[in-house]
């Protein structure tokens, strides 16, 4: 799965949010910030993992995640991609309408 259908379920936007916000979580510290069940947030974290947005560390019994900083890169070049593409749109529209002014 890639990061952008990863992060289009709401539960997993918020899980990456919660994790940029708070650094290093365990799941169960994650799950504390749902109302959905522990298995479900797992199920999501495993998305998140196969997306490359999240790592893992495992610790014994416990499993530490943490924003997988490579993975959120590439969303950011995208997103800088998009943004570029618009701006450029946005000029090209301005100097269209400063010529129709003159």
């Amino acid at each position: 799965m890639n990061a952008f259908s990863a992060l289009a379920v709401p539960a997993r936007l918020t899980i990456v949010e919660t994790l940029a916000r708070n650094g290093r979580l365990t799941a169960t510290e994650i799950s504390r910030h749902f109302t959905i069940t522990a298995s479900a947030i797992s199920q999501h974290l495993k998305v998140l993992l196969d997306a490359n947005l999240v790592l893992v560390e495992r610790r014994g019994q416990q499993r530490i995640y943490q924003i997988n900083p490579e993975g959120i890169a590439e969303v950011e070049v995208w997103a800088t991609q998009i943004i570029q593409l618009w701006e450029q749109r946005l000029d090209s529209l301005d100097s269209f309408l400063s010529s129709a002014d003159d």
